[in-house]
């Protein structure tokens, strides 16, 4: 698959020294080059951090990204036979590179989060009528 693949492989201890001193302004140094921590990058690499820190294996990938149907499966943690019958039933966008589908990352993180909105819309649908007969359920 296109992308970096990170996997927990260095001390905890190293990495939480390393995650404690990262801070937007603070300035990254390898040999000559340096890099100033934006924000966003600063954030991104927390995020990338706390996930190896939760022994979690990280995938990088360009949102631009061009993925066959196994690598998006596999990125989603779905079989590819399901991503087709998705792709076909136009709820992720792809093209077709002769014979073969090709999905963007950014399609696949759009799905993604598609989903979660809408599970957690389903969610608080059934929490509010728990609530309303009485069933004892909060958030």
């Amino acid at each position: 698959m296109s992308g970096l693949l990170f996997t927990p492989g260095v001390s905890p201890e190293v990495l939480r020294q390393f995650q404690e001193q990262l801070a937007p302004g603070k300035t990254l140094r390898l040999e000559e080059a340096t890099l100033v921590l934006t924000p966003g990058l600063a954030q991104l690499l927390q995020d990338l951090l706390a996930a190896l820190l939760r022994d979690e294996p990280v995938r990088i990938v360009p949102l631009e990204a061009e993925l066959t149907t196994g690598q998006a499966a596999e990125l989603l943690g779905i079989s590819r036979p399901y991503l087709v019958r998705l792709l076909e039933e136009g709820k992720i966008p792809y093209r077709k590179v002769g014979t073969h589908r090709r999905v963007l990352a950014k399609d696949l993180l759009a799905y993604l989060e598609a989903t979660k909105k809408k599970g957690q819309a389903l969610l608080d649908e059934l929490i509010q009528e728990g609530q309303e007969l009485g069933l004892g359920y909060t958030e």
